[in-house]
């Protein structure tokens, strides 16, 4: 599947870094478990979508839907979380038809926004096109990080393509974005004013245009996180370093504001070592780059049966118990279990033998949207207070 340069997805980091699209265009593209989960998901969304709209027949459903059972990423409960996403598209295009009878239902729709930034297409998980309005609707599966659709950058993009390619057919004056993200229970929604849409687009023109000719300035910040060259990266490990400041001050002599600024860049710092370490490593064992002072050595490692079956059955030969040879049965993990049941059924079946403790305090920014915590000493005397 060809990717644009200026990908919609990537867009809040080359806006906010242009010449980083060029530079990680250069890097390997890599898929891990997470993509591979995520794609799973959208391709179970878009096969219910198509036979609800009547282009797949009931058979052609099933007979994709068990295929896609096959998949070794497949659980149960994808089912369920995927078709919180397909009850909103369907629920949005009833709504739309209720104004517009002819409204219409587009499923994984490529949008091209190249008029206002070069060479760029994306695709719409799903499309409502209607008198006075577009929407469009993207499946976020996973799990990490919760996201707004508020002057959402991709979604935004998206909307532009959408308008680009309808704007003939319908008097659109406003676009609908829409984020849903199934497994964090986020539904977020954010309607623009097409002329207020496109006024964005033509502020961002110049910016793309730098960013296609691998042009402008380099900028550290929370886009960073999912970019393929930070292990690398001058302005990132500037931005990194500015805890070099507190190298070597005792924390007892700083003061709140102070560890509040370390607080607030811990997080990132850590992520970034992380990643250059795993560069270096890369860099060392596939490319045979040396750096000064350090050297490449055959790490710890486990002994590991060559085969389990003839051990045990050598073992049991020479007079030992198979019963001893084993380790006890036990019972899966919540998560595990979740997983494995479903999470209908899990709640249904096993919901009064499920507790959850209370967590470890932790410290994080007030914006995080987790209540304060408060332990469950505090929590008994206030009950005892309440009740006198």
């Amino acid at each position: 599947m060809a990717h644009a340069l200026l990908s919609a997805s990537g867009s809040s980091r080359w806006i906010a870094c242009p010449p980083s699209a060029r530079l990680e265009e250069k890097e390997q593209d890599t898929t891990s478990e997470y993509a591979r989960e995520g794609t799973l998901a959208h391709e179970i969304g878009e096969l219910a979508l198509r036979f609800y709209v009547g282009e797949i027949t009931k058979r052609t459903h099933t007979l994709r839907l068990n295929k896609l059972k096959k998949h070794e990423l497949f659980a149960p409960d994808m089912l369920t979380y995927v078709q919180v996403y397909v009850d909103y598209v369907i629920e949005r295009y009833l709504l739309a038809k209720k104004k517009t009878p002819d409204a219409q239902l587009i499923i994984e729709q490529r949008l091209d926004f190249s008029e206002y930034v070069p060479d760029g297409f994306g695709t719409g998980d799903a499309l409502i096109i209607a008198d006075n309005g577009i929407e469009v609707i993207d499946l976020k599966y996973g799990k990490g990080v919760q996201v707004s659709a508020e002057s959402n950058s991709q979604m935004m993009l998206y909307g532009l393509g959408a308008l680009s390619e309808y704007e003939m057919l319908y008097d659109i004056q406003e676009a609908h974005l829409t984020i849903v993200q199934p497994r964090l229970e986020n539904i977020s929604e954010f309607t623009i004013k097409t002329d207020t849409l496109i006024g964005w687009g033509e502020l961002i023109r110049e910016t793309a245009k730098l960013a296609y000719n691998g042009e402008g300035e380099f900028k550290a910040g929370s886009h960073c996180r999912f970019c393929k060259i930070k292990a690398k990266c001058k302005a990132y490990a500037d931005e990194q370093l500015k805890l070099a400041k507190y190298e070597f001050r005792d924390p007892a002599f700083l003061v709140e504001k102070e560890i509040a600024d370390i607080l607030s860049r811990a997080s990132d710092f850590d992520k970034w070592l992380k990643a250059v370490k795993a560069f270096a490593l890369d860099q060392a064992v596939n490319h045979e780059v040396e750096y000064p002072g350090y050297k490449l050595v055959e790490g710890r490692s486990n002994r590991q049966y060559v085969d389990e079956d003839k051990a045990v059955v050598k073992l049991i030969m020479n007079g030992f118990e198979g019963k001893d040879l084993y380790k006890p049965k036990e019972v899966l993990g919540i998560t595990a279990m979740e997983k494995h049941v479903g999470k209908k059924k899990f709640n249904t079946l096993l919901a009064d033998l499920v507790i959850k403790p209370q967590g470890k305090p932790s410290l994080v920014p007030v914006s995080d949207k987790r209540p304060e915590w408060r332990s469950e000493d505090d929590a008994v005397k206030d009950f005892q207070d309440l009740i006198g």
